[in-house]
């Protein structure tokens, strides 16, 4: 089997994860495989148990992956990644509605508040059903920097002031479609220094809005595309 990280790119993953990972836990023997164990799972949408042989027994891939994200160590290494090269003369904001699985309207775990549920999970109802909004901000490249959640039918402005705060400092440009066309946010992003890229609704007075800077839009949404590639994020 083809392994998933190739010798370059695991050079440059495992110094990030010897960064964030417990240092107080005994790392697995095979750390290398192990982690590939946990992104094919994600990758392929595939159940802990249904792992090839060849990434070793299921069960330490998927206790390091449950230990880790109570631990917020995925999260500590995105920030890590993410903080490399990021590039923020344009920013782009964009949100997508994730299906949840038949089996997210289960009973809340044992210990768990239904606030904390709440804000862990964000479920809500929308008309494609029972879901997730998730609104990201991706830097000049499509590269993602920052991350939040909303229930299913609740609308992605919102979201975007806690996107924005997230940037170590404002961009240069902040490139939106129609559904952030709001006069209130608008003069948000001239207070902060960054300049909107939005256009109006059909039915608004025009503003201004560079079309070459638009016109680079797609790479958020290139950047959904890849994320949806991933089975079990999608």
């Amino acid at each position: 089997m083809q392994s998933v990280f190739s010798d370059t790119a695991w050079s440059v993953w495992e110094p990030l994860i010897e960064e964030v990972r417990p240092k107080g836990k005994t790392p697995p023997k095979n750390l290398r495989r192990t982690i590939s164990a946990i992104f094919w799972r994600h990758q392929n949408g595939a159940k802990w148990r249904a792992l090839p042989s060849e990434f070793g027994p299921w069960w330490i891939a998927a206790q390091l992956f449950i230990r880790w994200s109570k631990l917020g160590v995925w999260q500590r290494l995105f920030e890590k990644a993410k903080d490399r090269d990021q590039d923020l003369g344009m920013v782009f904001l964009d949100g997508t509605t994730i299906r949840a699985h038949h089996k997210a309207a289960g009973a809340a775990k044992k210990g768990g508040t239904g606030e904390r549920r709440k804000d862990r999970e964000a479920l809500g109802r929308s008309r494609g059903g029972f879901g997730t909004k998730v609104c990201v901000a991706a830097d000049s490249h499509g590269r993602a920097l920052s991350f939040t959640l909303a229930p299913g039918q609740a609308h992605e402005l919102p979201c975007a002031y806690a996107l924005l705060d997230a940037l170590p400092y404002p961009p240069i440009h902040v490139v939106c479609d129609r559904g952030y066309a709001s006069h209130k946010f608008r003069e948000d992003l001239w207070n902060r220094g960054s300049r909107p890229v939005i256009p109006p609704r059909k039915n608004d007075p025009e503003v201004a809005c560079p079309k070459w800077a638009y016109r680079h839009r797609h790479l958020v949404e290139n950047l959904w595309a890849r994320l949806k590639e991933w089975r079990a994020v999608a």
